[in-house]
């Protein structure tokens, strides 16, 4: 069985097609997605698309672009959804020092307040880290300081070796998807190749982050069978060890996970590398 530990499901790219989205993802063997939310204007959709489709579970939180338009008070929503509505993680939450002009002072109060939510509750989180692995790691220590870190998962991961093997110290899980198809995408592919079996999970960051033969189209969840494939290619071994390994992966790093029924979905055969 193969898990999205992250799917917009819920975004307005699906709107009108989102019954047959998430029915070719299961076609294809992805038996869990998991949706996180970006504001608190997603928080409804996101609750709701968990409550429609079988094995989709949510996430909460307020992601790091959306904090220019967040309020404070939004921090305390955020803490009675999480403890009145299931929920696997807080996310997506984090930082990005990508775009050039956003107020990082203003990103990273509210990234450390709902790290403190996290805490209060020992829920995992759900990372944006775009180049920003170091400064989002120095939160992590401050705000966790020698207690347990609920761990979690550092979405799109594309920091260096030693990042990835601090955030494995921590108990977190890295997500590999659409970028590690890319030919040119080396440090990505070399990572996905070496890093050890418990460090790896899988995403589509759909609709976003299309993997290379979707030309830049739409992502959507059904590419992950095949994007386990080029995983599997990268690490020398079948899609269906690789789908086993990060789906239990994804169940540690997120322990709210629906349990899995007794079943097998058969992945293609033409999706298995030898």
């Amino acid at each position: 069985m193969l898990i999205d530990t992250h799917c917009h499901l819920d975004a307005s790219e699906f709107a009108d097609d989102r019954d047959a989205v998430y029915a070719a993802a299961s076609q294809s063997g992805v038996a869990r997605l998991v949706i996180p939310a970006v504001s608190l204007a997603s928080f409804a959709a996101v609750r709701d698309c968990a409550a429609r489709y079988p094995g989709c579970v949510a996430a909460y939180g307020i992601h790091p672009l959306a904090v220019g338009s967040a309020r404070e008070t939004d921090l305390a929503a955020l803490r009675r959804w999480l403890t009145t509505e299931p929920a696997v993680a807080v996310g997506e939450i984090g930082l990005d020092h990508y775009v050039a002009d956003v107020d990082r002072q203003r990103q990273s109060f509210f990234f450390v307040e709902q790290l403190k939510l996290a805490r209060d509750l020992n829920l995992p989180v759900i990372l944006h880290v775009r180049r920003a692995v170091d400064a989002a790691l120095k939160e992590l220590r401050r705000v966790f300081g020698r207690s347990a870190v609920p761990g979690g998962i550092a979405h799109a991961f594309n920091g260096s070796r030693q990042q990835a093997d601090e955030f494995l110290k921590l108990g977190f899980a890295l997500g590999f998807g659409g970028a590690m198809s890319f030919a040119g995408s080396t440090r990505i592919r070399h990572l996905a190749a070496t890093l050890p079996d418990e460090a790896i999970v899988l995403e589509t960051d759909a609709p976003d982050i299309s993997p290379v033969w979707l030309n830049g189209g739409r992502n959507s969840p059904a590419e992950l069978p095949r994007i386990a494939a080029e995983l599997a290619a990268l690490r020398g071994v079948s899609t269906a060890a690789v789908a086993a390994l990060t789906a239990a992966n994804a169940r540690r790093v997120l322990p709210g996970m629906i349990p899995f029924p007794d079943q097998t979905i058969t992945l293609s055969t033409s999706l298995v590398v030898p």
